[in-house]
């Protein structure tokens, strides 16, 4: 198999960063179309990195018999369907999370996917980066022991617009799915049952919304271990990013990348530089190595290492911590 033709759908800031990674890091990959409801924008992407087509409905590029492959950074509620009908146009699909915030499209879209035999990757990008990456191997391979503790910090550095938090799914839906996939993803373990608590610490808007701003999320592994997440919509400090295994043996630990590694040091303080500001900052190199990664497994005809089962959880535990926060106490994790 030579290159792989590829299509984007939706030409946002997520979607860039995919278009940028095809064109120019990737060149097991060839990137023929990207599609927009707002043309202009999509046009002005294609002008940028020399894309041959540009289309305002996205159902041209799944009708493009060129294409073998399509990433789908469209709005959340789009997700499901153009999953569905790219699956039976028989391409490779690379969606970004979630799937959608409705069970019942999450089935209808796994089991097109499974019906039509083409490869379906849920974009958790987080599972790709180098330190991370590192961490869940170490602790695979038992340099920890048995895992007693997980703990993962995601702050962002302000919280987004209100107009995004109606429409979002709130924050355990939009904000720490990513926490929760990393939880699954760190033990190669299920959680069973969670406990969530929280408030609205940072914005009055976002409880008006009906969300909350700062969250505190307790978890029960399969195999006996805790983990605890923390999320908070604003950290005035930068993006702040942690992660800490601990074991029987040990303890392995991930904190912040900073934008130099420089330090000072003198009578009155020590000073380091802050961590670093955005998410696409910070997560850089995992964007373009979870997209190499997709093209990949298309060459090689191997399974997707995020799969649609793996997006589908991550919105169980979700839902699973709303109902805790409503209720109080433990909800199982239903699968």
């Amino acid at each position: 198999m030579d290159k792989i033709n590829v299509g984007v759908i939706g030409a946002g800031r997520i979607g860039q960063i995919h278009a940028r990674n095809l064109k120019y890091q990737i060149p097991e990959a060839r990137l023929l179309a990207v599609a927009d409801i707002l043309e202009e924008q999509a046009k002005q992407l294609a002008k940028q990195l020399e894309i041959p087509l540009v289309e305002k409905d996205y159902r041209a590029i799944l009708e493009n018999k060129d294409i073998e492959a399509i990433i789908i950074c469209s709005s959340t509620d789009t997700h499901a369907q153009i999953i569905s009908e790219a699956a039976e146009a028989r391409k490779h699909i690379f969606c970004e999370k979630p799937i959608a915030l409705q069970l019942n499209k999450i089935d209808q879209a796994i089991e097109a996917v499974k019906k039509s035999g083409v490869k379906l990757w849920v974009g958790f990008n987080r599972r790709f980066d180098p330190s991370f990456r590192k961490a869940k191997e170490l602790v695979a391979k038992g340099t920890i022991g048995i895992p007693h503790l997980v703990r993962i910090t995601s702050r962002d550095p302000q919280p987004p617009p209100i107009s995004y938090v109606q429409v979002s799914g709130g924050i355990f839906l939009d904000m720490m799915i990513h926490d929760f996939d990393m939880a699954r993803y760190l033990l190669e373990q299920e959680v069973i049952e969670l406990m969530a608590v929280g408030s609205c610490l940072v914005d009055p808007a976002i409880g008006e919304a009906g969300d909350i701003d700062t969250a505190i999320v307790t978890l029960k592994y399969e195999g006996g271990a805790w983990g605890t997440i923390d999320n908070s919509r604003k950290a005035v400090y930068g993006y702040d990013q942690r992660i800490e295994v601990f074991g029987s043996e040990g303890c392995i630990i991930v904190g912040n990348p900073t934008s130099t590694k420089v330090i000072i040091n003198n009578a009155q303080e020590t000073i380091s530089d802050k961590p670093l500001y955005f998410f696409l900052e910070r997560y850089r190199e995992a964007y373009f190595i979870e997209m190499k990664e997709f093209i990949s497994c298309i060459k090689e005809d191997r399974e997707p290492l995020v799969s649609g089962l793996d997006g589908k959880i991550s919105v169980l535990m979700g839902y699973a911590a709303k109902e805790s926060l409503n209720k109080g106490g433990f909800v199982k994790v239903t699968k």
